[in-house]
């Protein structure tokens, strides 16, 4: 079976400058970002789909991603695969201190008989301050600093407002934040009321643009208050409208039309079959 150091060795090989591969040594580590965000959406989605089957190999692609900055970084001088590790164990003890009592990776752990949600409260707030220590030895004066901008949007707003809410400045209720949703509504559509009265196209319109954004700030900030991941919320409501284009697609198909040829009442009415066999099972 083959193990890391074979994987490190390959990586070596694709680089290598007389006779490694043409693509791999073209890239950089602004280049392969890309790959790098897809690969991990492409576990996401395995796990989502709960096809482990395929979880591994998804899980290679990924892991292949940090290989090859670890390369890249070899290369340039900066940093190889076991500093990576490295970086990681020691880092993963350091907020472990309820695991790793004496800070040593093999040392004595705790034997400490603790309520499991008293536990895990204590475990959080522990996370959190050395988090936030942590941000102070790296010079980050705001909370907010060490948000990756490169983050998908829905999933950086919500990591915005965890940071945020982390400091007690948070919504104490669901119905003001539905309320609160209710109102950005009114205003995206008082935007819009204005746009087309001075003859305007919606997506040209900032004032349009920018009560959309709120809106979907909202309601992300409702997933987050109800413990709910938007991506992955998101993602599901996005599977399950392709699940009834599909369907819809295939019931026309059978009768010799296209999803452009149907009209509307015919197109809602197989929507509506669409959603009824979803409460009786997978379509």
């Amino acid at each position: 079976m083959y193990t890391v150091d074979d994987l490190k060795y390959l990586m070596s090989r694709l680089r290598d400058p007389e006779c490694g591969c043409p693509w791999d040594l073209e890239q950089s580590y602004a280049t392969i970002v890309a790959s790098t965000i897809e690969e991990a959406y492409e576990v996401a989605d395995a796990i989502e789909r709960e096809d482990l089957k395929h979880l591994p190999e998804e899980l290679g692609d990924l892991l292949f991603q940090v290989i090859f900055y670890s390369q890249l970084g070899k290369e340039d001088g900066r940093f190889d695969f076991d500093q990576v590790v490295d970086t990681l164990v020691a880092k993963l003890i350091r907020r472990h201190p309820h695991v790793f009592t004496d800070g040593t990776l093999c040392g004595q752990g705790a034997r400490d008989q603790v309520n499991t949600e008293t536990k895990t409260a204590q475990v959080s707030q522990t996370w959190e301050q050395i988090k936030a220590q942590e941000r102070d030895e790296k010079g980050l004066r705001s909370i907010l600093d060490d948000v990756p901008t490169g983050l998908p949007a829905l999933t950086r707003a919500q990591k915005l407002q965890h940071r945020l809410a982390k400091t007690g400045w948070d919504w104490q209720a669901i119905e003001p934040m539905l309320a609160k949703l209710d109102e950005e509504r009114l205003e995206l559509n008082e935007a819009l009321l204005v746009a087309g009265a001075a003859g305007l196209d919606p997506k040209d319109c900032p004032d349009v643009a920018a009560e959309l954004g709120d809106v979907l700030f909202m309601a992300v900030n409702i997933a987050r208050f109800l413990k709910i991941d938007a991506e992955t919320c998101l993602r599901a409501s996005s599977r399950k409208f392709e699940s009834r284009v599909r369907f819809i697609e295939s019931t026309l198909a059978e009768r010799g039309q296209a999803i452009g040829e149907g009209d509307e009442d015919q197109l809602e009415a197989l929507w509506q079959q669409a959603k009824s066999f979803e409460k009786s099972g997978p379509l």
